[in-house]
């Protein structure tokens, strides 16, 4: 999660796509270039199973001179002998609860 959030602070499209389940993921990965990542703190790590793992964070940012942030759970599989980001849920998205 932490080196995925530095991804978007580069703005390194490619590691994220790297790190991106290819059954999700959107053909751009391309960063918002007019964010600027300014902090991140994971609210709730639970002890990953051995195949699923769920994340549950909020990152800030400002656009524009106008502070912001993400809250998302994320999930995550481990495939081929790695992790992979899955998807994401967000407070009134209606599927954040038992991600």
């Amino acid at each position: 999660m932490r080196s995925r959030y530095t991804a978007f602070v580069r703005g390194d499209g490619d590691y994220l796509a790297a790190t991106w389940h290819p059954g999700t993921r959107p053909d751009d990965t391309a960063p918002d270039a007019e964010l600027r990542w300014t902090g991140l703190d994971i609210l709730d790590a639970p002890p990953p199973s051995p195949k699923r793992g769920v994340v549950e964070f909020i990152a800030r940012y400002r656009s524009a001179g106008n502070a912001g942030q993400l809250h998302e759970r994320s999930r995550f599989v481990f495939q081929s002998g790695r992790w992979w980001y899955l998807d994401g849920a967000t407070p009134g998205d209606g599927s954040m609860a038992g991600s």
